[in-house]
């Protein structure tokens, strides 16, 4: 199996299960820890990610369906998804679509905040696009419950910051996906609040 993406704990692997191309995510050992703990460490997290996708997906967010679990290698067997990048893919598309990616972008957030569930590095480079133009979120390594709205602010400033830069030709565009936010999610007033200060934050460290 070809190795796609090395990333700080995980490899993410291409392969077949049953007949269909698939994705294998799988934390790799590391040598600094205790070989107990780093076991424990690994199957806890694999644990954590697969159970909060699963949770996701019943919430109606669009994810890689997970085929298998396996928590003695820590890996997650789930559907390969072919579709573009949503990072390398907003900046050239009309202003329309653009606009409606922007606030389906929002009405997804809601939709995981709205239950608790945060992604943890919410950016256009952890959506996918499906072929019948569906937002698809993928790896939730860095996700977790919580009702905390620093962590929802965390998320939200996040998308910010990807508008500020990755996508500062569309930068406009943020307000249609905060108004999309705003309409999907009772407590955003307070989430966008929480974003505003983490900013000032910012400014003075």
């Amino acid at each position: 199996m070809a190795v796609l993406r090395r990333g700080a704990e995980a490899e993410l692997h291409d392969g077949e299960w049953l007949g269909r191309k698939v994705i294998i995510k799988r934390r790799v050992p590391k040598g600094y820890r205790l070989p107990e703990l780093d076991s424990a460490i690994r199957v806890q997290r694999t644990k954590n990610e697969a159970r909060l996708m699963l949770e996701v997906r019943g919430k109606g967010v669009s994810i890689p369906v997970i085929y298998d679990i396996d928590l003695v290698k820590s890996e997650i067997t789930m559907e390969r998804i072919f579709g573009p990048r949503v990072k390398d893919l907003f900046n050239s598309l009309p202003e329309e679509d653009a606009k409606k990616l922007a606030r389906d972008i929002g009405r997804i957030t809601a939709l995981l905040h709205s239950n608790d569930i945060v992604h943890g590095d919410l950016t256009t480079s952890n959506m996918l696009m499906r072929d019948d133009g569906t937002i698809c979120m993928i790896d939730f390594s860095l996700g977790e419950k919580t009702d905390a709205i620093e962590k929802k602010g965390v998320d939200l400033h996040l998308l910010f910051e990807a508008f500020h830069s990755a996508h500062y030709m569309r930068e406009n565009l943020l307000e249609d996906l905060l108004d999309s936010y705003s309409g999907h999610y009772p407590h955003a007033k307070e989430t966008i609040q929480r974003v505003r200060e983490i900013e000032k934050r910012g400014r003075y460290t």
